[in-house]
C-alpha cells in the first residue's frame, strides 16, 4: 500500500463566502467516507498567512514576507491505498467537494514504519 499526499493551493477555493457551509459539509462527507473505507491517515486545511515562519537548521526562527511567486498549501489529505488509480478517485471526490483542483503525489516509504 502506498500513501498519497492530496493537496490544493491557498486561494484555490474561489467560491462565494456564503457557499462555505455547503463546501465544508461536502468535504467532511468525503473525509468520513475515507475514514469508513479505512484509507484516511490525516489531513486538514491551513490558515492563510502574510508571513512565512522559517526555522533554520541551527534552530534560528525568522518570519519573512511571502514572495509573490511562492505557492502555499491551502489544505491536504494523506490517504493509503493500493493503487494510484484509487488515489486519483479519492482526489476527484475531494476536488468535487472542495470545488478546486487537487494535486496528487505519492509519499516516499519510510523503512522504519
Amino acid at each position: 500500500m502506498t500513501r498519497y499526499f492530496i493537496s490544493f493551493d491557498d486561494g484555490a477555493m474561489t467560491f462565494p463566502d456564503e457557499d462555505l457551509p455547503a463546501v465544508a459539509a461536502a468535504a467532511h462527507e468525503v473525509l468520513r467516507a475515507a475514514k469508513h473505507a479505512g484509507v484516511w491517515i490525516t489531513g486538514g486545511g491551513l490558515h492563510s498567512s502574510e508571513l512565512l515562519t522559517i526555522v533554520a537548521e541551527d534552530g534560528v526562527v525568522s518570519r519573512e514576507a511571502i514572495p509573490g511567486n511562492k505557492r502555499l498549501l491551502g489544505g491536504f489529505s494523506i490517504i493509503e491505498v493500493p493503487t494510484e488509480a484509487e488515489a486519483l478517485e479519492w482526489a476527484a471526490k475531494f476536488a468535487k467537494a472542495c470545488r478546486c483542483a487537487q494535486e496528487v503525489r505519492p509519499l516516499m516509504d519510510d523503512p522504519e514504519v
